[in-house]
């Protein structure tokens, strides 16, 4: 399970598609230095998305595994 508080590159360790998710959000933070201390949720406020429905589709990663 993937948290807001936790850093985008902790989101793509816990998960190798997670990476799709945040291009699908425009969120390019995943090749920037902040992504190693930027929480998920600080990058989707400056990037203006949705916390929850990111981490609903993040999440939804782990459900499909589990499928």
């Amino acid at each position: 399970m993937i948290t807001k508080d936790m850093s985008i590159e902790e989101a793509l360790q816990a998960h190798p598609k997670a990476i799709e998710i945040f291009s699908r959000y425009n969120m390019g933070c995943f090749s920037c230095m902040g992504a190693t201390a930027e929480s998920i949720e600080s990058g989707a406020l400056m990037h203006g998305i949705d916390i929850n429905d990111l981490m609903a589709d993040l999440n939804a990663l782990f459900e499909e595994d589990n499928q």
